[in-house]
């Protein structure tokens, strides 16, 4: 894949990511702001990144990181940030799972973990 490429699914990956975040904090925070939650994603998948390389435990220390980015983030405390995150994660895969059936495009989310 050329930087060009990479450069695309990066971007519409991290666009997908936001999008779902915005869902989330637009249902249960009541924030309707998508260039926050494009930025809350981009945050959480640099975090995810770094911690869940971490040998035995990363994948949980990086779930809790990333769910401490969305608390730190929005308003509501952790319950809203669980709440938030989860929706995120169905949202995107929902999308990802339209594009991918339509074949526009097949891809992960950028920060939204195991999507």
């Amino acid at each position: 894949m050329g930087v060009i490429d990479s450069l695309i699914v990066f971007v519409v990956g991290l666009l997908v990511g936001g999008f779902g975040l915005y869902v989330g904090a637009r249902v249960l925070a009541d924030i309707d702001d998508y260039g926050h939650a494009v930025v809350t994603a981009l945050i959480g998948a640099v975090v995810w990144a770094i911690l869940s390389f971490i040998p035995l435990i990363g994948t949980l220390l990086a779930l809790i990181a990333y769910i401490a980015v969305v608390n730190w983030r929005y308003p509501g405390g952790w319950g809203s940030a669980i709440g938030i995150a989860l929706v995120a994660w169905v949202t995107a895969t929902i999308v990802l799972f339209l594009l991918g059936a339509l074949r526009i495009i097949s891809l992960g989310a950028i920060g939204i973990p195991g999507v």
